[in-house]
């Protein structure tokens, strides 16, 4: 590994498409036993895009824009989703790239408004890298709902 971080769409690197599939599938929906090949199909789905984070070949994280992210909120849309780092690469900041990458692009594209979620423990996380809260306990996960708006154009 070199230690060059770069952020690339993954329909421009296919190669990591089994690899992101899989670890968002791990981390929020093997639990609840959802099969692999609903979380495939969800990526290949228009809506969703997807980024890799990676040192060449070597996987490094990936994060989504997708059309929703909380059924209990159906009024908020695009969202920032599936942030994940492979534990070898955190604490490199790779992860608040990857959300502004995915923000951004949002952005890029007219989107005026893009929203995240996550764990009340990481609020100051968020808060820190420009998001705004717009609700607290929400689910029986207790997540708090993030907000970004796009830069004023001038």
């Amino acid at each position: 590994m070199t230690g060059d971080i770069t952020l690339s769409n993954l329909q421009d690197r296919p190669e990591f498409f089994d690899t992101v599939a899989d670890r968002i599938w791990r981390a929020w929906w093997q639990p609840h036993g959802v099969p692999l090949a609903y979380i495939a199909g969800r990526l290949q789905e228009t809506v969703t895009r997807a980024f890799v984070a990676h040192d060449g070949d070597v996987f490094a994280g990936t994060a989504s824009v997708i059309a929703s992210d909380l059924d209990e909120r159906p009024q908020y849309s695009p969202w920032v989703a599936a942030v994940w780092i492979e534990p070898q690469f955190r604490s490199r900041r790779i992860g608040r790239r990857l959300i502004a990458h995915a923000a951004d692009h949002a952005f890029s594209v007219g989107v005026p408004r893009v929203f995240l979620t996550a764990r009340p423990a990481r609020r100051s996380l968020y808060e820190s890298l420009g998001w705004d809260m717009v609700e607290e306990g929400v689910s029986h996960l207790q997540l708090t709902i993030f907000k970004r708006d796009a830069p004023a154009r001038g």
